[in-house]
C-alpha cells in the first residue's frame, strides 16, 4: 500500500466499535489511493470545558475547539477518539475535522457563572488548537480572549507557529502569571518531520515560535514529545540545547505510545518509509513497554520501564539540569480572576 501525499495515515481502519470497512479505493492505474479532501463537521455540544481525573495528567480541565487533527500525525495518541464519534483513527482523524464554532461562546457562559472556580485550563488534550484551519476560523483566538479577559490560568499545547499569531493575549495573561504555553519538537530532521507530522509547522518554525514568544514574556515549555527509539531519540540533546537557547524554562519528554489502532497505522507508516528501520524500532518500544507495543498503566504510559526507559529518563535529567531548564516551575495563578462579561441576554 503506497503512502498518500500530505497525509499520515494512507489507511482507514475499522473502528473498532463498528463492524463497516471506511477504507478509500485505489487507483487502479496509478494504485494509490486519492488525497481525501478535508471535511469540517460542525459539532453542536452544549459543554466547552472537559474534565479528567487521570493522576499522571497535570490538568483536569481542558478545551479541544477541534476534534480530529489536520496535522496528520502518524504518532498521536489522539487517533482513536475519533472511533467515539463513529468515525477511523486513521484518514477520518486527519481528514474528518469537527468543529466548535460556538466555543467562545460556551466558554464565556461557564467562565461568567458563579460555580466555577478558576483552575488552570489547558487548550489541548486531543487535538491540536492550532491546526492549519484555526488561520481562517479563529475559534482558538476567540477563546483566547476570553480567557485573557478573564485572567484565567491556561495552557497551551502545540506544534504550530500560528500560536505567535496570539501573542497579545498570550502577553496580557503572562503578566498576571496565568499562562504556559507547551511547544512539542520532535525531530529537527525536515524529511522525517514531513512524513511523520505531514502538515505541522517545520522544526525550525517551532524553534522560532519558542523565540518570539520568549522574547515577548510568555513562559514556554518544549516538549520533546514523542520520543520514538530508533528514530528520534538520538535528538534529545540537541533540541535542548536549541531549546534553552530560544528561551524556553522549562522542557518535558513522553515515550512513544500507540493505543488501539494507532499501532497498526505506525507499523504500516514504518514498513512504507523506513522498512529498514522497522525491527529497531518496534523492539525497543517492546522493551520500555514489558514486551507490548503499549501499555496504559497510570504513572508507565508516558515514561514506560526497563534499562531502555531508564537512560532515556537519565540523559533528560542530566540535559535539563546542564541547561539550567525547570529551575523555578511556577504554578499558574488564579489570584487576578475576573469572571468575564456574560451574553447581553443575562442582563434581563
Amino acid at each position: 500500500m503506497r503512502p498518500i501525499k500530505g497525509r499520515g495515515s494512507s489507511d482507514n481502519p475499522l473502528n473498532r466499535f463498528e463492524d463497516v470497512y471506511l477504507d478509500y479505493e485505489v487507483d487502479e492505474e496509478s494504485g494509490e489511493k486519492p488525497s481525501s479532501d478535508t471535511k469540517f463537521l460542525r459539532d453542536d455540544t452544549a459543554d466547552i470545558i472537559s474534565t479528567n481525573n487521570s493522576p499522571d495528567i497535570p490538568f483536569n480541565k481542558s478545551i479541544n475547539p477541534y476534534r480530529g487533527c489536520e496535522h496528520g500525525c502518524i504518532y498521536c495518541y489522539a487517533r482513536p477518539t475519533h472511533e467515539f464519534l463513529g468515525m477511523s483513527p486513521g484518514l477520518d482523524f486527519e481528514s474528518k475535522i469537527v468543529v466548535k464554532y460556538d466555543a467562545a461562546n460556551l466558554l464565556r457562559a461557564t467562565l461568567s457563572k458563579k460555580f466555577w472556580k478558576p483552575e488552570p485550563i489547558v487548550m489541548s488534550g486531543v487535538t491540536d488548537p492550532y491546526q492549519p484551519v484555526e488561520r481562517k476560523l479563529e475559534i482558538t483566538r476567540g477563546c483566547l480572549e476570553v480567557l485573557a479577559e478573564a485572567n484565567q490560568p491556561t495552557g497551551i499545547i502545540t506544534k504550530n507557529f500560528l500560536v505567535t499569531r496570539d501573542t497579545d493575549f498570550l502577553q496580557k495573561l503572562a503578566k498576571v502569571n496565568a499562562v504556559r504555553v507547551a511547544i512539542s519538537i520532535t525531530t529537527f530532521d525536515r524529511e522525517l518531520a514531513r512524513l511523520m507530522e505531514p502538515r505541522t509547522s517545520s522544526p525550525d518554525r517551532r524553534m522560532q515560535a519558542v523565540k518570539i514568544l520568549s522574547d515577548h514574556g510568555i513562559p514556554v515549555r518544549v516538549m520533546v514529545a514523542p520520543v520514538i527509539p530508533g528514530l528520534t531519540d538520538h535528538e534529545m540533546v540537541p533540541i535542548l540545547d536549541a531549546s534553552a537557547e530560544a528561551g524556553a524554562v522549562e522542557a518535558g519528554y513522553t515515550l512513544l505510545r500507540l493505543p488501539y489502532g494507532v499501532k497498526d497505522l505506525f507499523i504500516q507508516w514504518l514498513e512504507q518509509h523506513y522498512p529498514d528501520r522497522k525491527s529497531k524500532v518496534l523492539n525497543r518500544i517492546l522493551d520500555f513497554r514489558n514486551g507490548k507495543l503499549n501499555r496504559s498503566e497510570f504513572g508507565e504510559r508516558f515514561r514506560g520501564s526497563g534499562h531502555y526507559a531508564k537512560q532515556i529518563q537519565d540523559l533528560f535529567h542530566h540535559q535539563v539540569y546542564r541547561l539550567g531548564l525547570n529551575k523555578e516551575r511556577k504554578e499558574l495563578s488564579a489570584k487576578h480572576f475576573r469572571r468575564p462579561s456574560g451574553n447581553q441576554l443575562t442582563l434581563f
